[in-house]
């Protein structure tokens, strides 16, 4: 299945280890790019997570945002104090103010805001790591989820888009002999108005040559080549988001040239069309892993 590159996913879970919510957003982006979001205490599982997300999406800008509040029975061992850091903050606070001829007062809380101050206890974060993974993989789970679903809405809009092309192409390819014959009689008539006197075969390589540089044949063909492999990347799935945007700008160019070549109106209205849906599908595309 091909997925959307946006969504959101919410878990929660609590146990003897403490409440810890995970929140998951995901928005188009060129390439994989991750922002995590993580509480002092779980700086440590920054590599597990960054790991864990990159095995589940392969494309997109994730925001991961994770908190944790350990239990009334586990917060009394679990948090401590760095002791030597705090003092050496004393001292330096101190030192500045010595120097500044200013009292050295210094809140409490500042120091408890301080980088390092408070740690989580190495065995402690042992045991709540599997329980914050685990949290993230369901997370994670329910994110893949929502990105299927909109990408199967997309996919399904995409074909609608497809069909929609290959009508247009068919009514110019059963007009094409209609085309043709009317190049020919307008040729002619150019021919008559300009009272120039040509041979048959003289007359007849002109038209060969003007029929060649109006044929729009080629076109088709190559809009309808790139039409069937849309079709198959869209049912082979997988992170395809990048080659259909490729093959939309492809088709846009043949949808192009398919307008200047034309010498009538249908075949003009049937460009500009293509180049409406082509347009559809490529701002949608652009939302695609």
């Amino acid at each position: 299945m091909i997925q959307s590159m946006t969504a959101f996913a919410r878990t929660q879970g609590q146990g003897e280890w403490g409440n810890a919510v995970c929140e998951l957003r995901s928005i188009n982006h060129r390439y994989l790019e991750l922002s995590l979001k993580l509480p002092e205490t779980l700086h440590a599982l920054e590599m597990p997570i960054r790991e864990c997300i990159r095995d589940h999406v392969k494309r997109g800008k994730i925001e991961c945002y994770l908190r944790f509040q350990p239990s009334d029975v586990a917060g009394a061992d679990m948090i401590t104090i760095n002791h030597h850091l705090a003092e050496q903050l004393c001292r330096a606070n101190e030192i500045i103010a010595q120097k500044l001829k200013q009292p050295g007062l210094i809140n409490p809380m500042d120091i408890l805001r301080w980088p390092g101050i408070l740690q989580i206890a190495e065995m402690d974060l042992e045991v709540i790591q599997d329980q914050v993974l685990l949290l993230l993989e369901k997370a994670l789970q329910e994110l893949v989820a929502a990105r299927a679903r909109e990408g199967e809405e997309l996919k399904q809009l995409f074909l609608q888009r497809l069909e929609n092309m290959k009508v247009e192409v068919a009514k110019v390819r059963q007009h094409m002999p209609e085309i043709l014959t009317c190049q020919r009689e307008r040729l002619i008539a150019r021919f008559s108005d300009a009272k120039l006197e040509l041979n048959a075969e003289r007359l007849e390589q002109e038209i060969v040559l003007f029929a060649q540089k109006t044929d729009v044949m080629e076109e088709l063909d190559r809009i309808d080549a790139h039409i069937s492999e849309v079709r198959r990347i869209l049912k082979h799935g997988g992170v395809s988001g990048r080659r259909l945007d490729f093959l939309m700008q492809e088709l846009h160019r043949e949808a192009n040239t398919l307008g200047a070549k034309s010498t009538d109106v249908d075949t003009t209205r049937a460009s500009v069309e293509l180049k409406v849906l082509i347009e559809q599908i490529r701002e949608q595309v652009q939302n695609i892993e």
